[in-house]
């Protein structure tokens, strides 16, 4: 239960320190520039600097999910329990929302306000399919390929990149989203735009997902929360790891 309890907590603290990284660097952008390019570059380096930081450091405890489509395709795969599940997609949640309190309190602000950025349209749908779909994809290259180990660089990257190449500017996390729904300012997303937002994520998950098994078939039966060694393990894998 101890296990549990600090697995959880490292699943809020990793959410929350992420949304407040992407709501607090959002508005210190604002007020340093009214060059939206800028903006997003500002708001962009600060997300993947602290997400680098956020798995490298709760990785080893939780994973580091920090994202309900992760936990879900996780649950899915049978390398987490339903109830371990359940709490990790409160923990995301709850972490989320906090981050945004804390983001926006930092800054002299409302600790939640709705936002009044619609963001509701095929593209920007497409944009969110893409960057979740690429997400979950890279995240199950990694831990098939007993590569997890670059989670903490390639995660981000991937992150980064979609900022700039989606026309969404890659939410692709459903708890990620619905904290932005209660910040009225440069990262916000208006309340009605979440279910458009989180349905998307969730078709780019299963995508992702699917690419990982087509891509890494299974071999063997899964173990409990996360594959604790490699399925295709790398050559030089037998002998940087002890086999």
């Amino acid at each position: 239960m101890l296990l549990s309890s600090r697995r959880a907590i490292a699943e809020a603290i990793g959410t929350g320190g992420l949304v407040a990284t992407v709501v607090g660097s959002g508005i210190m952008a604002t007020r340093l520039t009214q060059d939206v390019a800028l903006q997003l570059l500002v708001n962009a380096l600060a997300t993947v600097a602290a997400l680098a930081v956020l798995i490298w450091a709760l990785g080893p405890i939780s994973g580091a999910h920090f994202n309900p489509v992760v936990t879900l395709v996780a649950v899915v795969r049978r390398e987490i329990g339903a109830a371990e599940a359940a709490r990790y997609v409160l923990a995301q949640i709850v972490g989320g929302l906090a981050g945004t309190a804390i983001g926006n309190v930092m800054f002299d602000l409302p600790a939640w306000q709705a936002s009044a950025k619609v963001r509701s349209s095929p593209s920007l749908w497409l944009g969110e399919v893409i960057a979740t779909a690429g997400l979950l994809a890279l995240i199950g290259g990694l831990t098939r390929t007993g590569q997890g180990r670059l989670g903490p660089a390639l995660v981000p990257a991937w992150i980064g990149a979609a900022y700039f190449f989606t026309s969404s500017t890659s939410f692709a996390n459903p708890a990620v989203t619905i904290a932005r729904s209660v910040t009225d300012t440069f990262s916000g997303i208006a309340p009605a735009s979440v279910p458009g937002f989180v349905l998307a994520q969730l078709i780019g998950a299963a995508i992702g997902a699917a690419l990982t098994e087509f891509f890494y078939p299974r071999v063997g039966v899964p173990e409990p929360l996360d594959l604790p060694a490699a399925v295709h393990p790398a050559p030089s894998d037998a002998v940087s790891h002890g086999g």
